[in-house]
């Protein structure tokens, strides 16, 4: 070759900046360049590795970003960042104004469409559109619902509509029912929908007659600590705006306006429903009926309190629910079902799409199913899933696919926000994501290594494989929703169940065999009166469950596992969906959040003492790892909760005292028990902090000088202790800002008191019905007038009919105001 002919070469390779590798410079410079760093030092070699790795690094983020991007992945974001600003709407201490709202989307969405060309951009600020839009879901959902909530306790005499009968274990019959006048006295702002129970009802009583009668209303309480679960919000979103009892059975009433349409209709299927739940219990006698009736028809109420616990510490609680596994259960049986029946006319089946038709037919029955069971909030998600998967195979679609998901989850978003707080939407949508992930992943790894498969297998060779297979399957799918939910579990619920996958391995072939299958046989068969046998063999295999569930649970330990910090739930939340959604080497981002999640947990600070919003009970946490109680008698929900909570094994009830001087205490006190007193109870904590518990404000103004911490039951009561020696809470404090948390931490021999409560003010709209509580105005128990009282207490007392009813928390103690 000739010079001009190589000169040409490099002027080739110069202008694409490939260099030549017979061109010599090239070798000399990268052969030069340990010499050059010879005189750079060990820092600088540091720093410039640094440098490359993050550049490096940055590069590599940014390019799986684009193939992310152009896979699709971005759309699976949508629900997470509608998710994240509903969240932040239901979760923020102040209520977003509707007006800034809606400017804020009209400037967002033009702001969008004029920044198209610059990418990065328009990716940012779309997606601050869809949390801003999850922000305002939430706020269209609380203007939709304006559920009217009961502002005191009240006796009065009401007239309704039966909306739901459920016959309780404790032998108790609650009634959901709509308010249509209220007397002695009439309520200026009565609500519209109640949960009362009732010792009887009218023989025959069904969903939609009348009924009238005296009842004792409250409103619902908040939660029972700071971060639990508050009833108060969940009641403004179910529509209810007072629970309570009657004090005397109801009647029959006739009602002066006829029902709607839709009141009709809801009468109709819970009619059906009751009616199905007969026959079923008809058919298997027992706690086993009731969990039958709790599976078909979604009537839990009657499931003895030990059963449930059994299931609940075997892990297996979630059978419970009306809820994805079961309308997946349904689904796949319909299906199953059809194109077995279709498979019997090979003509047929060859020539019409036999598939579609069994995917139309089982979301008939799924929706059948839906409004069977009571079409509560669960189930109606659940449906949601299940609806769009089986329209995708309408349309020829993979039915389980992310994206799939993901379009069930933006529905459940825009339809009913406020779900997004609760554990069955953020468990159920947990475990989905993560079984689908796992399935993708392993799909893909068999498709990859997949090879022609083994022929002239014996049949009994088949047979082995497909049960190790399901075997297999089962306890993979165990681990990875059980893995999956643990996190949302504990933080709810401050209980883990160790032994959940064996009792799922031992249980779920039970339930998904024996269990649904047989059920909804005997539902297609009822009609007919043949539902005997497979109600029959679905009695035996709740039977065998039970059984199950009671012998794990008498295995499992203390499953208490304390309170978790809200900022390490959220952060490894986030790194769940870092490993579930992205299709690439992204979803390694998600070991760091992972690890400082876990050092956050394993670093948590569990509060010393809790203190109940009518202010009569308090828990104090020991040293060795009891809880210190006040009261002989605590609420057995409230101290539940508590427990599990600051993760005690165990009550300490309080003790007698006897001091000297009536209003004295002893000079030093020891972490241990109260010491009850007939004026107040004492008792002292490990970080030297004395906490004093009374219901006279003057007592405790005597000891400003012992306590660190004083809570008075006493809603005229103020802060006493002026001096700033003790922290003074009121009854009227905890009437406006709920249960409280308390932390003591010692510095230099002063305890230091960090107090937490649960309710924030300025009030949310489910909680703004809290500002006409007696107490919350500061004024003391309402006394009805003896005439009165000796009218009202008929036939059945106000004390002892208290003790059958649960607010749900703490009840409130305050009297009635007319």
């Amino acid at each position: 070759m000739g010079t001009g002919s190589k000169t040409d070469t490099d002027d080739e390779r110069l202008q694409f900046d490939i260099q030549a590798t017979a061109n010599q410079p090239v070798v000399l410079e990268s052969a030069s360049a340990p010499v050059a760093q010879r005189h750079l030092g060990k820092r600088n070699l540091l720093s410039v590795t640094i440098g490359q790795l993050a550049l490096e690094l940055s590069r590599a983020i940014g390019e799986a970003f684009f193939e992310e991007s152009a896979r699709g992945t971005a759309f699976l974001l949508v629900p997470v960042l509608l998710g994240a600003g509903a969240l932040f709407y239901f979760l923020a201490p102040f209520e977003p104004e509707a007006g800034i709202l809606a400017v804020s989307i009209i400037t967002l969405a033009s702001a969008i469409l004029v920044t198209r060309s610059r990418y990065l951009l328009h990716l940012g600020l779309a997606a601050t559109l869809l949390f801003v839009a999850g922000i305002a879901f939430g706020k269209l959902e609380v203007w939709r619902m304006d559920t009217k909530m009961l502002g005191s306790d009240i006796s009065t005499r009401i007239v309704g509509r039966v909306v739901k009968i459920e016959n309780q274990a404790s032998g108790r019959i609650r009634l959901t029912i709509d308010i249509t006048d209220t007397s002695r006295p009439q309520l200026r702002y009565a609500p519209d929908r109640i949960r009362v129970t009732a010792r009887e009802v009218p023989s025959g009583l069904a969903a939609g007659e009348g009924v009238a009668g005296l009842a004792q209303l409250m409103p619902p309480s908040g939660p029972v600590r700071p971060n639990g679960y508050d009833f108060s919000f969940q009641s403004y979103f179910d529509g209810i705006g007072a629970v309570g009892f009657f004090l005397t059975n109801p009647e029959r009433a006739d009602l002066p306006d006829e029902p709607g349409l839709w009141q009709r209709l809801e009468a109709r299927f819970e009619s059906m429903r009751q009616a199905l739940a007969g026959r079923i219990r008809g058919h298997v006698i027992g706690a086993d009926g009731e969990i039958a009736a709790a599976l078909v028809a979604g009537v839990r109420a009657g499931i003895p309190d030990e059963i449930n616990q059994a299931l609940r510490d075997a892990g297996l609680a979630h059978i419970l629910s009306i809820s994805g596994l079961h309308m997946a259960l349904v689904t796949v049986t319909v299906m199953q079902a059809i194109r077995f029946g279709f498979a019997l006319f090979p003509a047929f089946t060859s020539r019409y799409p036999v598939k579609k038709f069994a995917a139309g037919t089982a979301l008939c029955a799924a929706a059948f199913y839906l409004f069977i069971s009571g079409n509560a909030v669960a189930a109606q998600r659940s449906f949601i899933m299940l609806a769009v998967m089986l329209v995708a195979l309408l349309f020829d679609r993979s039915a389980i696919t992310m994206r799939n998901l993901a379009i069930a989850t933006i529905i459940v978003l825009v339809t009913s926000p406020h779900e997004i707080i609760g554990p069955s939407f953020q468990m159920s949508f947990a475990a989905t994501m993560a079984l689908i992930a796992v399935y993708a992943a392993w799909s893909k790894a068999r498709t990859k290594g997949s090879k022609t498969p083994p022929t002239g297998s014996s049949s009994v060779r088949s047979a082995l494989r497909g049960v190790t297979l399901y075997v297999v399957g089962l306890a993979v799918t165990s681990i990875v929703a059980g893995v999956a939910t643990t996190l949302f579990a504990v933080w709810h619920f401050q209980r883990a169940a160790p032994l959940g996958l064996i009792g799922n391995l031992l249980a779920m072939p039970i339930v998904s065999t024996l269990v649904m299958p047989f059920g909804v046989l005997g539902v297609v068969l009822m009609p007919i009166g043949l539902e005997g046998p497979p109600l029959f063999v679905m009695g035996k295999g709740i039977a065998a469950t039970t059984a199950i569930a009671q012998w794990v649970s008498e295995l499992a330990p203390n499953d208490a596992t304390g309170i978790l910090p809200a900022s390490a739930v959220l952060l490894l939340s986030v790194a769940l969906i870092v490993f579930c959604v992205p299709t690439t080497r992204l979803r390694l981002l998600g070991l760091p959040l992972i690890a400082i999640g876990a050092t956050m947990l394993w670093q948590r600070d569990l509060p010393d003492l809790l203190i109940s919003e009518d202010a009569r009970l308090v828990g104090l946490r020991l040293a060795d790892g009891v809880m210190a109680v006040n009261r002989d008698r605590p609420n057995g929900f409230t101290s539940e909760n508590w427990l599990s909570a600051l993760a005690a094994n165990g009550i300490v009830k309080p003790q007698n005292g006897d001091f000297p001087e009536s209003s004295k205490p002893p000079g030093k006190l020891q972490d241990g028990p109260f010491i009850c007193h007939e004026a107040y109870c004492i008792a002292g904590h490990s970080s030297g902090a004395v906490v004093i518990h009374t219901t006279d404000q003057a007592v405790a103004r005597s000891l400003c000088r012992t306590a660190t911490l004083i809570v008075i039951d006493d809603a005229t009561a103020r802060n006493v202790c002026k001096s700033g020696l003790a922290i003074v809470i009121t009854k009227r404090d905890l009437a406006r800002r709920g249960s409280a948390s308390v932390s003591f931490d010692d510095r230099d021999g002063l305890p230091i008191v960090d107090v937490v409560s649960s309710i924030t003010e300025p009030w949310r709209p489910w909680h703004e019905h809290r500002a006409y509580y007696r107490a919350a105005r500061g004024l003391p128990p309402f006394q009805r007038k003896k005439r009165d009282q000796e009218k009202q207490m008929t036939t059945v007392s106000l004390k002892a009919s208290r003790g059958q009813v649960s607010n749900g928390g703490s009840i409130l103690q305050a009297a009635p105001e007319p």
